[in-house]
């Protein structure tokens, strides 16, 4: 499975979960019961489908090593496999967390991704 996923977030949530030193997840991951996560392959469909049209969204990438029989990849989106986090996350986990602006044609804009 991909070495690093990648979280998208409300710039106010993350900048919340690294004052208090956890993650718990976005509303939808509370109410699915793990946190959602994406690959370098998935995430721009994901920020399509899941975030049109927000600004001051950050993008999170995680190596995924750590998280042991806690990170499960499951059947979401198009029968792919995704990978969610059955527990909460460390913001220190984080590798990097860059700004996701929308571009001029509505589409956010991403760095370049490792998988």
């Amino acid at each position: 499975m991909d070495r690093i996923i990648y979280k998208i977030a409300p710039k106010a949530l993350w900048d919340a979960a690294v004052a208090a030193g956890r993650f718990d997840g976005a509303p939808v991951d509370l109410a699915d019961g793990f946190i959602h996560f994406s690959t370098a392959s998935q995430v721009r469909e994901t920020a399509a489908k899941h975030f049109a049209g927000q600004s001051d969204l950050l993008l999170v990438a995680i190596d995924a090593e750590g998280f042991g029989d806690a990170l499960k990849y499951e059947v979401s989106r198009g029968g792919a496999l995704f990978p969610h986090l059955y527990a909460t996350l460390d913001p220190a986990a984080a590798i990097w967390v860059k700004r996701l602006p929308l571009g001029d044609d509505g589409a956010h804009v991403f760095p370049d991704l490792e998988d």
